[in-house]
């Protein structure tokens, strides 16, 4: 099965662990970080209200995280990122009900209106997930992103509450269906 639970102090270095991994870090915007820089940016993340992260479990092992930034604005929307880290994780359908879990979070419990995203070109299996959870494109950023030494392009996409909420309870079943949540967090989606 696949649950989110909260971001906490003993998630450091699992997290920093995962951002250095080749399939994770080839696909961020930035360079790996330093231990130091990872602890800044931790402990900086942990306190920021405007910012909520989930760890990805599987079977109740960590795999992956799951974060949304813009809480606090009035806009109602906020910008997503996730990843699976743990390679072993990867191909378990681990990011599709992740994705499925932080939409009913996202839309229930902060009443969002929007859910954007930023993926560097290239990453079709992130782009690929992010359509299957309902994210239309809606944009394309040449040379937006400066990573390993050359500028990369950057594809946008969102969804809105609306678009979910059509789409919930199939996603929400098929998932039940495939056992790969058992009932998801009880939330009401407007």
């Amino acid at each position: 099965m696949i649950d989110l639970r909260d971001i906490e102090e003993a998630d450091l270095d699992h997290l920093y662990r995962w951002r250095n991994e080749p399939e994770v870090d080839r696909w961020m915007y930035s360079d790996p970080p330093t231990f130091e820089a990872h602890e800044t940016w931790f402990d900086a993340f942990l306190r920021d209200p405007d910012r909520k992260g989930w760890i990805i479990t599987l079977e109740g092992r960590p795999c992956g995280s799951l974060t949304l930034t813009g809480l606090t604005s009035p806009q109602r929307r906020a910008r997503w990122d996730w990843y699976i880290g743990d390679a072993e994780a990867r191909g378990r359908g681990a990011g599709r009900a992740a994705q499925a879990l932080g939409l009913e979070i996202a839309f229930g419990e902060y009443s969002l209106q929007r859910v954007w995203a930023e993926v560097l070109a290239g990453n079709e299996v992130a782009l690929r997930a992010q359509a299957a959870a309902g994210f239309r494109r809606e944009g394309y950023l040449r040379c937006h992103a400066y990573k390993h030494g050359e500028f990369r392009d950057v594809a946008l996409l969102a969804i809105l509450a609306s678009e979910w909420a059509e789409r919930r309870e199939a996603v929400m079943s098929d998932l039940r269906k495939s056992k790969l949540i058992a009932g998801g967090p009880a939330v009401k989606v407007a």
